[in-house]
């Protein structure tokens, strides 16, 4: 109960802070199984998209939330949790790796003194003062981890298990918030996801002007007219490749800009 009062209370702040304003443009409003897809821009992304949603689909509806951002308060916890029912996500990829450790020296091999040989003469041994010495090879990098492997799905199973259990979810395939307006390059989880659940409807959307309510490394709002743009669902098509549908998928966000 206590989390619905604050809800309600969180609703009709940011209503009064923004607006936040939805413009279903190209797809009305519908409970069904949906992956939103956004621009991301600042810490309230999630908040404002939320709270452009119509009650009935905020129900069912959870946004993606940065752990080390909205856990690191029993606050901030507690909203995420209980009022937002929010994923939490881990930024920058997945758990850390240790490195392997270095395999053990082999012993060094005794070399017995030899007196048949005179040593070469100082001159022979000096290096030339023109040439430096070689730089060591700079070494691989390992190899990224195939596409549908456990690695590669670890950071998405909060987001699988989401949509396993039929819930709608908004994400952020940016995976940062950017700072030039221009969304960045679209992360491969979005394309992941397509693939798993096809059944699933792809809707883009675009928060205008949320990122100068709470510019980065801001702690005070400032009231601001806001709004969600909710475009045309698209599909992962038949055979189309990551990279590809990634663009497409950046390019339908970038769109609902001037709409």
């Amino acid at each position: 109960m206590l989390a619905k009062f604050t809800g309600w209370g969180l609703l009709a702040l940011i209503r009064l802070l923004t607006g936040a304003q939805a413009r279903w443009w190209g797809c009305p409003p519908k409970a069904e199984q949906r992956i939103y897809f956004a621009n991301h821009q600042s810490h309230l992304d999630l908040v404002m998209i939320w709270a452009a949603l119509p009650e009935e689909l905020r129900s069912i509806t959870r946004p993606i939330a940065a752990r080390d951002y909205w856990a690191n308060t029993p606050f901030k916890r507690w909203i995420t949790t209980e009022v937002f029912n929010a994923i939490y996500v881990e930024r920058g990829g997945g758990a850390a790796t240790v490195p392997p450790a270095p395999p053990a020296a082999a012993p060094a091999e005794r070399i017995e003194p030899s007196f048949d040989d005179a040593p070469a003469p100082a001159a022979q041994l000096e290096m030339p003062l023109s040439e430096p010495l070689p730089e060591p090879a700079p070494e691989p990098e390992p190899p990224p981890a195939p596409p549908g492997s456990a690695e590669a799905l670890a950071p998405l199973q909060p987001l699988i298990e989401a949509l396993q259990s039929g819930d709608s979810i908004i994400i952020f395939p940016e995976g940062t918030r950017g700072h030039t307006g221009e969304p960045q390059k679209f992360k491969s989880g979005l394309f992941t996801l397509a693939q798993m659940f096809p059944e699933a409807v792809l809707v883009p959307a675009w928060i205008d002007n949320v990122q100068r309510v709470m510019p980065k490394g801001e702690v005070v709002p400032v009231p601001i007219l806001c709004s969600v743009t909710f475009g045309a669902p698209i599909r992962l098509e038949e055979g189309e490749e990551r990279r590809p549908f990634l663009d497409r998928a950046r390019a339908a966000v970038v769109a609902l800009r001037d709409v």
